[in-house]
């Protein structure tokens, strides 16, 4: 077994695009010879290591976004020791070509997963976040007055529909508990003072349309009868002397049709 002495990355190289990234190819082909052991998880080791100072890097740039730096270290920490794991020097790609956009991709996917509130569709999260950009970039170059919506869309190169889309995404991050008071509201009327309730009239409308056949079935004068007295609301004696018999014909005629209505709908229901 060689000595972990030889296990460990060589030291940086100069001039290479990326200041904080080591020369490892021979430790990664070194790691793809390899065959699982205590000297391959320590070369792995030693290369996760020596590129953590660029995944932080990495990290760093997506500050002040709601998260804590060190919780997206962590996270590009893991994206990371994916890339080592699944790095291939065989395929002859640098590896921090293959590592960056795997630890950007960590990242985004944090975001994306655990920093919305509410799922929203990727596209619109895209949205959000070139308008995001575009709007900090103008804010550099209108000062004293926020960008417009048409200035948005034409530095994003995006319609001013997805521009319009964008902009409430970015006030959509997170949710408000239904407590919350509203803005401007000032005597404490909160977003569940806002939300509406079952309409006890949806039961009328489903009652009628169940009753409405079994009421044309009905002969003329009773037809008749119920209508005046439940659709015109008129009293017993009205409905007499508009139809010249007695008050109590009239209640028994009403009480006989109830009752017949009622049982054929529950008759239907069942």
């Amino acid at each position: 077994m060689r000595s972990h002495a030889n296990t460990a990355p060589p030291a940086r190289r100069r001039r290479h695009p990326h200041d904080d990234a080591p020369d490892t190819a021979e430790a990664f082909a070194r790691l793809a010879e390899l065959a699982e052991g205590q000297e391959r998880e320590t070369l792995r080791d030693a290369l996760v290591q020596a590129w953590l100072p660029m995944a932080e890097r990495l990290a760093g740039r997506f500050r002040n976004r709601g998260e804590s730096l060190d919780d997206l270290r962590q996270v590009a920490a893991l994206g990371l020791v994916k890339a080592v794991d699944r790095y291939d020097p065989r395929r002859g790609t640098a590896f921090e070509s293959y590592a960056v956009p795997t630890i950007n991709g960590e990242i985004k996917r944090h975001f994306r997963d655990h920093m919305w509130t509410l799922h929203v569709p990727r596209r619109v999260q895209d949205l959000r976040n070139r308008v995001r950009a575009a709007h900090r970039d103008l804010s550099q170059t209108v000062p004293g007055r926020a960008p417009t919506t048409t200035e948005i869309a034409d530095h994003a190169h995006m319609s001013e529909e997805d521009a319009k889309t964008g902009l409430e995404a970015l006030e959509s991050f997170s949710a408000l508990s239904l407590d919350a008071e509203l803005t401007g509201s000032g005597d404490g009327y909160s977003l569940s003072d806002a939300l509406g309730g079952p309409d006890p009239a949806l039961d009328v409308v489903v009652d009628r349309e169940a009753v409405r056949p079994r009421i044309e079935a009905l002969p003329e004068r009773e037809r008749a009868i119920l209508y005046m007295r439940f659709f015109g609301d008129m009293t017993q004696s009205s409905i007499a002397d508009a139809m010249g018999i007695s008050q109590m014909h009239v209640s028994r005629l009403i009480s006989r049709c109830c009752d017949r209505l009622r049982d054929q709908v529950m008759r239907d229901a069942a």
